[in-house]
């Protein structure tokens, strides 16, 4: 499913004391994210030292209900862990703007299924999750034994993907109860820490054995590195927690193999896509907390050396002690960024077609022909291969076509001109989608369906109501976002 909301993503119900959820978040929008979170009534719990310098809260190392992590592509977050919480922020991240997008994850972190395998590659299997379509890979590494075609494992997710990245979650035989600051292992005994020396260890080890709750029979504690700065308190929530976790896995564990499908779900998971609306609405509530640049989150998306640019320049801000405006007039330096990081006339860039139910399409690759810095316009050309036709143009599409694609920085629609090899035009059409981003190596956006073409005759069309139409009785769609596009669609058979 996926949505809108009104641009405030500090005023939704979850401020209710019965809704404060703890979180744990992490990545580019940690900042923004921690002052929407804070100002709705949540506990934001394990920040990392920048967090804490910037925020004058209280931001306890407790065991968290749900976190919060920016993906590894920056497009947005992948929200994991206790069902309630994550329904709770999943609502309230999409109220960041407009263009934001959520989906459930069918396959989140430490569910378990019985798994087929339908394919083996070079390092690992392709295993088939069930009714639910949702494909997993497991190296080789992550099982014992061999694994072929056709055989029936037990296995769980270790890390989940986002329904738009090209990647399947990563899973593993070894089954584990997973609760944020403690994981239970069956068949161990005793007591570990991730990443910690002997003595930090045996502190815990010591602080372990004062907890008021015992790990289930068969199953040893490994605590992980955050366990060492918390309480008592957190320690005892999170073993009660990953507990509770191995006794629901206990009941699937015993389970005969039979056929694909899930067993259990301790936790659930989402993902939360953010629009360039949504990147500019957090750069505000980023701007009331520290030094934040014109598109700080646009910026960071792009790429990491881009990220770390921003990074350097806010620093050598902030060093300044430059004022800081929250109301001032301020755009998105397109074109500074651009010729900093890229696109560059003469690249090869992807165009990222989302769709609303998540996946992600390349529609191909094309050079980029031209480049405007005043208005945030990007020209790529493909050249076209014959076979088929163009979708809603009634046009073949020949050999030496040639596609014009004109996308400009923040708008809402984009418009294709086909041309065949003597630059006659067969017609063009105009994508409605959210608002494009042009980045390095790829423009994306999520495609809402209603789009508007001219055919080579002069006459005009609007094709695919029908589809947005569905889009929100599926609840991939709201209405409002729905209304936006059918508004756009409307003008645009205006002035065409």
């Amino acid at each position: 499913m996926s949505g809108d909301g009104d641009g405030n993503a500090g005023t939704d119900d979850a401020g209710d004391a019965d809704a404060s959820r703890r979180v744990r978040v992490r990545g580019i929008y940690a900042t923004a994210l921690t002052r929407s979170l804070l100002d709705a009534g949540h506990d934001v719990v394990q920040a990392s030292p920048p967090i804490r310098r910037r925020f004058d809260a209280d931001l306890p190392a407790a065991d968290h209900d749900a976190s919060v992590e920016t993906t590894d592509d920056r497009q947005g977050v992948g929200v994991a862990g206790d069902p309630d919480a994550v329904a709770t922020l999943r609502e309230h991240l999409l109220d960041v703007g407009h263009d934001a997008l959520a989906w459930d994850d069918p396959a989140p972190l430490g569910a378990v299924f019985d798994g087929v395998v339908s394919e083996t590659l070079g390092g690992g299997a392709v295993i088939d999750l069930g009714e639910s379509g949702a494909e997993g890979y497991l190296p080789f590494d992550n099982t014992d034994g061999y694994v072929g075609e056709d055989d029936i494992l037990r296995v769980q997710v270790l890390s989940p993907a986002a329904p738009w990245e090209d990647d399947r979650p990563v899973l593993d035989t070894r089954i584990r109860a997973m609760a944020g600051l403690a994981t239970l292992v069956p068949g161990r005994e005793g007591v570990r820490v991730s990443g910690a020396d002997d003595a930090d260890a045996r502190e815990l080890a010591g602080m372990t054995d004062l907890l008021s709750v015992d790990a289930p029979d068969g199953w040893g504690i490994e605590w992980s590195r955050d366990a060492r700065d918390a309480d008592m308190d957190a320690l005892g929530d999170a073993l009660a927690r990953a507990s509770e976790h191995a006794r629901t896995l206990d009941g699937a564990l015993e389970e005969p193999q039979n056929e694909p499908g899930p067993l259990a779900s301790p936790t659930a998971g989402a993902w939360v896509w953010f629009g360039r609306e949504c990147r500019f609405a957090l750069d505000d509530l980023r701007r009331r907390v520290t030094t934040t640049m014109p598109g700080h989150h646009r910026t960071k998306a792009a790429s990491r050396s881009a990220s770390a640019g921003v990074d350097l320049a806010e620093a050598l801000v902030a060093s300044d002690e430059f004022a800081r405006d929250p109301d001032a007039d301020t755009d998105f330096p397109f074109g500074v960024v651009t010729d900093q990081f890229g696109p560059h006339v003469g690249d090869r860039v992807a165009i990222g077609h989302g769709k609303p139910d998540g996946r992600l399409i390349v529609l191909g690759r094309g050079e980029v022909t031209d480049l405007d810095p005043s208005d945030g316009s990007v020209t790529v050309e493909r050249r076209m291969t014959a076979g088929g036709s163009y979708d809603a143009l009634d046009a073949r599409r020949e050999a030496g076509d040639v596609a014009t694609t004109t996308f400009r920085e923040g708008r809402w629609w984009y418009p294709t001109v086909y041309r065949d090899e003597d630059g006659e035009r067969k017609g063009t059409y105009v994508n409605v989608c959210t608002p494009v981003e042009a980045f390095p190596d790829a423009v994306r956006y999520v495609d809402l369906h209603v789009d508007v073409v001219k055919h080579g005759d002069g006459r005009v069309e609007r094709v695919d109501d029908d589809e947005l139409d569905e889009a929100v009785e599926r609840g991939e769609l709201t209405e409002r976002l729905a209304e936006k596009a059918r508004s756009v669609a409307t003008a645009l058979e205006r002035a065409l």
